[in-house]
């Protein structure tokens, strides 16, 4: 039997949800326009188009499925996405990684690094989600 506290305890529960998820979109949404505005700067040769496309296009479809995933259908649905969501922050992390090997260690700034870190941390916050909302 439910209690009245057990049954606010579980709403501030879901508040906290709902406000985790809501910062989690905000980061994921700051991280893809600051990749954005970091590519922009890159050097203006091939190879770097090619990653500039390539970065662009994973961060953002990171944070896009990401969305998708908070009006998911069903569990499976939600995890489907989620995954997604994961394969691709993992090659925006490898595309920076890229970055900061073939970069003279001049052109290498603080953003550069610190995306990269942004990118770890979404990658495992997103592989947390997926392992703990398992069948």
């Amino acid at each position: 039997m439910l209690t009245f506290q057990n049954e606010v305890n579980k709403s501030l529960d879901i508040i906290k949800i709902l406000k985790y998820k809501h910062k989690l979109s905000d980061r994921f949404l700051s991280f893809a326009v600051a990749v954005i505005k970091m590519t922009r700067i890159l050097p203006k040769n091939p190879e770097f188009k090619i990653i500039r496309y390539q970065l662009i296009k994973s961060s953002t479809s990171s944070g896009a499925n990401y969305k998708e995933a908070q009006s998911a259908s069903s569990l499976s649905d939600f995890r489907h996405k989620i995954n997604i969501s994961l394969k691709e922050i993992s090659e925006t992390t490898y595309w920076l990684e890229i970055l900061l090997l073939i970069l003279d260690a001049n052109q290498i700034d603080t953003e550069l690094i610190r995306l990269k870190t942004e990118s770890r941390q979404l990658e495992r916050i997103l592989g947390s989600i997926f392992q703990k909302t398992k069948k």
